[in-house]
C-alpha cells in the first residue's frame, strides 16, 4: 500500500514537471546545485524543488517571473521596469511564495 502511494505521489508531482520543458527543469536543478554543493543530496533536493515549483505555478507564470527577476539585474530605468512594476512584483512574489514552499518539501 505505502509503495502504490509513493508511486502515485511520485507521478503527480512528474505530471506537474512534465509541463515544464526538460531544459527549464536543467537549468534551475543545475543552478539550485550550484548553490547548494553539487552533492548528490543537492541533485535530490533540488530535483524536488523543481517538481514542487512547478506543481504550484504553470509553467507560463514561471517563465515569466523568471524573466521579470533576470531583467531586474538591468541597471536605471530598464530593470526598474522589471523591478517595480505591479505585474513584476506579483509574478516575482509568486514565484517567490512556490520557491519557499520548496524549501520547506525539499531541504
Amino acid at each position: 500500500m505505502i509503495a502504490f502511494l509513493a508511486a502515485l505521489t511520485c507521478a503527480a508531482t512528474a505530471s506537474a514537471a512534465g509541463s515544464y520543458p526538460t531544459v527549464a527543469i536543467v537549468d534551475y536543478v543545475y543552478g539550485c546545485m550550484k548553490a547548494n554543493g553539487d552533492t548528490r543530496a543537492a541533485l535530490e533536493s533540488c530535483s524536488c524543488s523543481i517538481d514542487v515549483i512547478a506543481s504550484i505555478l504553470p509553467y507560463e507564470r514561471y517563465e515569466a517571473a523568471a524573466t521579470f527577476r533576470s531583467l531586474g539585474f538591468e541597471t536605471g530605468e530598464r530593470g526598474a521596469l522589471f523591478r517595480q512594476t505591479a505585474p513584476a512584483k506579483s509574478a516575482i512574489a509568486e514565484l517567490r511564495r512556490a520557491q519557499a514552499e520548496a524549501e520547506v518539501r525539499c531541504f
